[in-house]
């Protein structure tokens, strides 16, 4: 049987679009119970931290926690969680998780319909039609730069995001 790890993160998962607070749960352990979580934007500017009780010394227990960041400055980001070593300070055990902020791409954020891509489909193709504009195109490269690196690359059957 192999160890658990120190720290899990079970919401959200890699490239999630998160909304306004960022929400946060998993599984940890940590000196006294006391791990913390911080969100970053895409330039590494701390946006939000908190600590939270998750288990104890060589116990692990769920935690959650709900970080407010406003509308980041960026659509991309991240979410650390991590231990504090009580010898130094360092952080230990770190959890790094990419996210899209949902309010940065389009604010107020309700969510995000799925859309599934046709032969001659464009990105402002697909903006105009969801949106009404095809300049807001951008909004969709960014809700989806997890599979997207060229918004002139786009192919059939491909599941875009498409912020609500």
């Amino acid at each position: 049987m192999s160890e658990f790890p120190p720290i899990t993160v079970r919401q959200p998962r890699p490239y999630d679009i998160a909304d306004d607070p960022v929400r946060v749960c998993g599984v940890g352990t940590g000196f006294e119970g006391q791990i913390a979580a911080r969100v970053r934007d895409g330039h590494g500017t701390q946006l939000a931290r908190a600590s939270v009780h998750a288990g104890g010394t060589g116990i692990w227990g769920n935690y959650e926690a709900a970080l407010p960041v406003g509308v980041p400055s960026t659509a991309q980001g991240t979410l650390e969680v991590f231990e504090v070593s009580p010898k130094d300070g360092s952080e230990q055990h770190k959890v790094v998780v990419p996210i899209t902020f949902g309010p940065a791409l389009l604010s107020p954020y309700h969510g995000f319909a799925q859309y599934t891509v046709v032969g001659g489909d464009t990105l402002s193709g697909i903006a105009n039609k969801y949106y009404g504009d095809a300049n807001r195109w951008p909004i969709i490269f960014e809700a989806n730069r997890h599979q997207l690196q060229d918004p002139d690359h786009i192919f059939p059957g491909q599941v875009l995001r498409i912020p609500q």
